[in-house]
């Protein structure tokens, strides 16, 4: 640690950042616009000016800017010197010359970063009364308003957009007052992260346009912690509610899971929850004709599973809670896994490497520190989004490196990029189709399935020093073998990336054989993506025989007379026609689900479950990391967590996880 001097008062702080990161780290306050912290410093806004003085002796100092300016040990600055003040305050009057006085309708107003930062600096009168520079707002897609007369031309949405997350169709055109950041044509912005420049962005030129349609003021919003559901990830999120209605989803830091940043998918893809056709209240069919079921019936509906003559269907995108409870409903040896055969048991086997002290599951801020990577058959963009961007992240760990030798500190953004030109760690991916990291990576080889997986065996092999005779590879595949088991070895935190998307256990088993091919003293990162939210969780509560397949087997033989299935269309996971005749068969289908489907189309009952902003519930990871999340608004139907359907309402969800653990081994 180092000591510095700010105003007269001493401060233990880190030298590896810069006085501004240390200032607001110690809870001082110093207005900046263009510094982020997942994307270091370039001085754009010169709003962070202090003064600097050589030593105590020094009374006359310099005007610096805090996030250019290293934290050294001995430092003396000062927030509070006039000339400092001073400055801050006409910088921010001169980015403040052409913005629209139009706090009162823009939907950052009460949350803006702009409007703290002015109150901040001390500017409130606008002395410039000559015409402003004004510009055309673009059409940029469903997600995003643009408003370009609110720029301050601070650079963080390209910065953040082209640097950080690999977009190419966003930019900064122009120059001086004409400055311009934006497509340049009309169109959807491409990258699946484009929804973070609503965050990023410290003004309100990129707005949610979701939210617009549906406006309130962050201070009417009752909010909540939650876990977003739209993958394997879980990334952390904050939904925000009012009158019943969801409204939006931003980003909640976690720096093990998401950081700072969403995919598009998590930030946009909630509005089910506000959707019309959800299924409102407890419903019997018979003969086609819907008609209510009262609480009794309900209750008497559900006593009956207990008889013995019932079996369930599981579900990945149901919580632990739900998923336990239903098991204890119907009996352990009568829960089946709501996923298809081969999904199942590419799943356990992964559950197996779980379990298996050589592997570690790296975390998303671990995947962004790896300095080699082999991604092995799955499309992480499409299954794993926000892995996929601490994946572009990896690739600038070479960067890091050699600014570090050459005592250029990492927060150094521009200095860094420079010097690395294009030096990057290394990216390898083998994979049947094009992806989205191909631009980023060194090689990407499309084949087969098994000329993948013969290619992942013989990079193990290469690794461990033995032959590849036995997989007959063509010269040019023996050469990717070569670099790629070359750049492993070399590598300080080697990386291996699959899934099980393809259902293809074989793709797992061969990138397993390269991470234990990596020996070391600490265990080789293998990640492991699996296709949704509780996968990890369902796979924990399921045996490894109770496979959907079996349970539809014994439908279709008559053997069963009541089937519950939970949060799940069955259509979705098996063939039409095997489905088609195993309900058939069945004298009491019922269905808990929060919207119409294939599956509810064939039920005798259905009872409706709340959505994933109403209840609380834990959901398990990719990496096992088990997160709660938590109620955000009541629902305004009749429906109700599964879980309190199943257990009749009689325990709370504390108890619930409770019990899980005690009685589910693996939890």
């Amino acid at each position: 640690m180092a000591k510095i001097v700010i105003d007269g008062k001493e401060y233990e702080v880190d030298p590896n950042n810069n006085l501004l990161q240390e200032c607001l780290s110690q809870g001082l306050d110093l207005p900046y616009f263009c510094w982020h912290p997942c994307m270091g410093s370039v001085g754009a806004c010169r709003q962070c000016a202090v003064k600097q003085y050589r030593d105590e002796n020094d009374e006359t100092g310099t005007i610096v800017m805090a996030c250019m300016t290293p934290a050294t040990d001995g430092a003396i600055i000062s927030i509070e010197d006039e000339q400092a003040h001073d400055m801050r305050e006409r910088v921010i009057e001169s980015l403040m010359i052409s913005h629209p006085h139009d706090c009162p309708v823009c939907e950052e107003g009460g949350e803006c970063h702009l409007q703290d930062m002015t109150l901040m600096s001390g500017h409130n009168y606008r002395r410039y009364d000559k015409k402003k520079v004004t510009h055309r707002n673009q059409y940029l897609g469903p997600f995003i308003n643009h408003e370009m007369n609110r720029c301050i031309t601070c650079y963080r949405c390209v910065r953040y957009y082209d640097d950080y997350a690999g977009g190419t169709d966003l930019s900064a055109q122009a120059s001086h007052h004409h400055t311009y950041f934006g497509r340049h044509e009309e169109g959807v912005l491409e990258s699946e992260f484009s929804g973070n420049l609503v965050e990023v962005c410290p003004t309100g030129v990129f707005t949610d346009k979701l939210f617009s349609d549906h406006y309130t003021r962050k201070w009417d919003l009752q909010a909540a912690p939650s876990v977003c559901v739209g993958c394997s990830v879980g990334c952390n999120t904050t939904p925000g509610e009012r009158y019943g209605t969801l409204r939006r989803i931003v980003n909640r830091y976690n720096s093990e899971v998401n950081g700072y940043f969403l995919c598009d998918r998590g930030r946009f893809g909630w509005d089910h929850v506000n959707s019309e056709e959800r299924i409102n209240s407890p419903v019997a069919v018979s003969n086609g004709e819907f008609s209510d079921l009262n609480d009794e019936g309900v209750q008497q509906l559900l006593a009956d599973l207990k008889s013995g003559d019932a079996i369930a269907i599981g579900s990945p995108r149901a919580s632990n809670e739900s998923n336990y409870a239903l098991r204890c409903l119907v009996g352990v040896e009568n829960f089946y896994a709501g996923v298809s055969d081969r999904e199942h048991e590419v799943n356990k086997l992964m559950l197996q490497l779980h379990r298996d002290s050589a592997f570690n599951i790296p975390s998303v801020r671990d995947i962004a520190n790896a300095d080699a990577v082999l991604i092995v058959g799955e499309d992480v963009t499409n299954t794993a989004p926000r892995i996929a961007l601490a994946l572009r992240q990896s690739i600038r760990n070479k960067a890091s490196e050699l600014a570090a030798e050459n005592n250029i500190p990492g927060w150094q953004d521009a200095a860094v990029r420079e010097l690395a030109q294009h030096n990057r760690s290394p990216l390898f991916i083998l994979s049947n189709a094009a992806t989205r990291l191909d631009d980023v990576a060194v090689e990407t080889t499309t084949g087969s399935y098994s000329d993948q997986a013969r290619i992942a065996y013989a990079v193990a092999n290469a690794i461990a020093g033995q032959s590849n005779d036995e997989f007959g590879l063509s010269e040019s595949q023996q050469s990717l073998v070569e670099d790629i088991s070359q750049a492993l070895k070399s590598a300080k935190r080697p990386l291996l990336v699959t899934g099980s998307s393809n259902g293809e256990g074989e793709l797992i088993k061969a990138a397993a054989n390269v991470a234990r091919a990596l020996k070391s003293d600490t265990p080789t990162d293998l990640c492991l993506i699996v296709p949704e939210v509780n996968t990890l969780g369902l796979e924990m509560l399921t045996h490894t025989e109770n496979k959907l397949g079996v349970a539809l087997s014994k439908c279709t033989a008559g053997e069963v007379k009541k089937l519950v299935v939970l949060e799940n269309d069955l259509y979705r996971r098996a063939a039409t026609a095997d489905v088609h005749a195993a309900l058939a068969k069945v004298e009491n289908v019922i269905v808990l689900d929060q919207m119409p489907t294939a599956t509810t189309a064939k039920a005798n009952h259905v009872l409706p479950v709340t959505a994933f902003s109403e209840h609380e519930a834990t959901y398990v990871n990719y990496e096992g990391r088990a997160q709660l999340s938590f109620q955000v608004h009541r629902t305004q139907t009749g429906a109700m967590p599964a879980w309190r359907w199943l257990s009749d309402g009689k325990d709370d969800v504390n108890a619930i996880i409770n019990r899980c653990a005690e009685e589910a081994s693996d939890f």
